[in-house]
């Protein structure tokens, strides 16, 4: 697999983030709301609402039945309920988590994939924000001076819950939801999740500075950077990069020296940057180091990261975390109201404020291995185990939504240790590592004991998740398989292997494109930009084919089918703004996902092929295969619960009628 096919778009083709110029970006939010601002009085239910991410309900069931999970299991001895949970179509974390903001699917929340496309360019965006730069900018020489400012917006169509709440008059506090980046405009207490970027614009970028041969794999919009250093009299010198300036006309990096002094007789070092300067040895992490980057004389942005020095000698390696923003001082939107980010930093310090904060990059390229990665999410979950016992003390009226992606992350690095049929099981770190899942678990349920520990009588607690896991020992290539059915082309076939971003697609010859986690379109005439296949009963014929030779795949080396199910899209979504749906959408199998090359374009030569990689264990197959968790100290009044049922249920708790557009029912007593 070269590294030219599995490189991602580069930062400033998917974002072209402005940092800078989103610097004053915000979201309006004048404090806590008061009950004349609505006229009517504030409910006395409460309600507390965990979502742990990827929390799977037959290891969930396993572990409790082992006396694994004493606080789930006290939870349903004291009367609670316990059913499988409905997950989305696709089962991906920005597409289940929007279905239980709007309580809709994605024909009405309109976010079908952590992918899209701009169907005039085939070009891959992300599905959940857009960004722009300032709109009218003025020239001084090689300097870039904003007249106006840039922004950036939540794509996310629907009202989120907790602003259905705030019409009824009942307070909330949302932690971290997935798909809530930027904010949207509420008077609540919210801070945002997953989609979070860094400071660079990305989904996390880290820096690795070494005099070791090293390379990495980049990511669809992360990934990471190796700088190679020379150690010249026990003394290393380099720059940390930071966002691209955007008030330069060539748009450079910014960046900010440092300087790395190696004790001559100890295992560790002096790292000096800015106004900082600390001692690690090897092995050991940093606290939080604040940085700032200077983009105009009068224009800085401020960011936190973690260093880890991991070798002094014989080779030099100090790891840099992604460089998070700034809660004191954030670049972009964090929080509302706005002053929600700075108060939880100035009672905790500076905080993780990238959406998801594990670095599984980090550990797929090998910079971190598995027990340098899990003492970093370990901070991730001391974090919010203590950021959540201070809402818990001070919650004392309407809802508290609090997220951990412990385990989701953690899933996704260490099934392999878990299944020894997987391609990158290693019986010696399975000894070591095996139980991380297991344990991971536990740490959910300390959770929610600290959630049931602070719940009065009169609270509600219910417990979710979005989706549940399985193993990923097999890659689908979506466009090999099209390609070689003879619905996709090639100008040169023979630099197949070679082709990324569909940059040798012959679009004049091509009926079909995958792009995304689980999408597939029809290049459609009129709304691709070199569509070739007639809307109506063409396209319909197309697809119905399409589906039934996906839906009889069959995997020669092991005899299942890759695909269980071919969704086509507008059948099976309830919601009407289909216009930027795939046309069908792929439901994998258990065991198989997409590979790692087709989402982008790529073209390898199989089919189908074993995935080694340490990312394995994945939630991308058909819905009925995976679906989450639903805990309740109430009685469940369906078997069979969805994620939007969940969104009519929360409102249902505190007598507020659902709006005309949610499809969920009300599930809870």
């Amino acid at each position: 697999m070269s590294d030219k096919s599995r490189a991602a778009l580069s930062r400033r083709d998917f974002l072209k983030a402005g940092v800078a110029a989103s610097a004053a970006v915000g979201l309006a939010g004048a404090g806590r709301f008061s009950p004349k601002v609505y006229g009517r009085a504030r409910a006395r239910t409460k309600m507390i609402v965990l979502g742990l991410d990827g929390l799977d309900p037959v290891l969930t069931r396993r572990w409790i039945d082992e006396g694994r999970l004493p606080a789930f299991r006290r939870l349903l001895a004291g009367g609670g309920d316990f059913r499988p949970l409905g997950t989305s179509l696709p089962p991906q974390t920005p597409v289940a988590w929007s279905n239980f903001i709007t309580g809709m699917d994605p024909g009405g929340h309109n976010i079908f994939d952590f992918f899209n496309r701009d169907p005039k360019t085939y070009v891959p965006v992300f599905s959940a924000t857009e960004t722009s730069s300032a709109a009218k900018t003025v020239r001084l020489g090689k300097a870039v001076i904003p007249l106006s400012g840039g922004g950036v917006r939540n794509l996310r169509k629907g009202r989120a819950f907790w602003q259905v709440l705030e019409e009824a008059g009942i307070p909330s506090t949302v932690f971290k939801m997935p798909s809530n980046y930027p904010p949207v405009e509420s008077k609540q207490r919210t801070l945002a999740g997953m989609n979070t970027p860094d400071l660079k614009g990305s989904y996390g970028i880290f820096s690795y500075f070494t005099d070791e041969a090293t390379s990495v794999i980049q990511e669809a919009g992360g990934g990471g950077r190796v700088t190679n250093v020379f150690v010249v009299g026990n003394r290393v010198e380099s720059a940390l990069t930071g966002p691209v300036n955007t008030f330069r006309t060539d748009a450079p990096e910014a960046s900010i020296p440092f300087q790395v002094f190696i004790d001559p007789t100890h295992a560790a070092a002096k790292i000096v940057i800015q106004d900082n300067e600390f001692v690690l040895r090897e092995r050991e992490w940093s606290g939080w180091t604040r940085v700032r980057f200077s983009l105009f004389p009068t224009q800085s942005v401020h960011g936190i990261c973690l260093f880890y020095l991991k070798e002094v000698r014989p080779k030099f390696k100090l790891y840099v975390s992604p460089i998070h923003m700034d809660p004191a001082r954030p670049a972009l939107p964090l929080s509302t109201p706005e002053s929600y980010a700075r108060e939880l930093e100035r009672r905790f310090g500076p905080y993780f404020t990238k959406g998801l904060p594990a670095d599984t990059s980090a550990l797929e390229n090998g910079v971190l291995d598995e027990e340098e990665f899990l003492a970093l999410d370990h901070k991730v979950y001391e974090e919010s185990m203590a950021m959540l016992e201070y809402e818990l003390g001070r919650f004392d009226e309407g809802l508290l939504f609090y997220y951990f992606s412990n385990a989701d992350q953690r899933q996704h690095m260490f099934w392999r240790l878990t299944d020894p049929g997987h391609p990158a099981y290693d019986e010696k770190l399975a000894a070591r590592f095996g139980d991380v899942i297991a344990r991971t678990y536990g740490e959910m349920d300390r959770a929610l004991d600290l959630a049931l520990g602070k719940a009065g009588k009169d609270t509600i607690v219910l417990v979710m998740s979005d989706h549940g896991f399985n193993t990923f020992r097999r890659g689908f290539n979506l466009n090999t398989w099209l390609l070689r059915e003879g619905y996709h082309r090639l100008k040169r076939p023979w630099k197949q292997e070679e082709s990324a971003y569909f940059d040798n697609t012959d679009w004049a010859k091509t009926r079909a494109y995958g792009m995304g986690l689980n999408s597939l379109y029809i290049n459609q005439k009129g709304r691709e930009g070199e569509g070739t296949v007639a809307p109506g009963a063409d396209k319909d014929n197309l697809v119905r084919e399409i589906v039934g030779k996906l839906e009889a795949l069959t995997d020669p080396k092991t005899g299942e089918h890759p695909i269980f199910k071919a969704f086509i899209s507008k059948d099976a979504y309830r919601g009407k703004d289909l216009e930027m749906a795939p046309d069908i959408v792929l439901g994998f199998n258990r065991g198989y996902r997409i590979s790692w090359q087709s989402p982008l374009g790529g073209f390898p030569k199989e089919v189908i092929e074993d995935n080694d990689q340490k990312w394995s264990g994945d939630h991308m197959s058909a819905p009925d295969l995976l679906p989450g968790i639903a805990f309740a100290n109430r009685k469940f009044t369906a078997e069979d619960p969805a994620l939007h049922d969940l969104t009519a249920s929360v409102l249902g708790a505190f007598g507020v009628e659902k709006p005309k557009d949610m499809i969920g029912r009300n599930v809870l007593e």
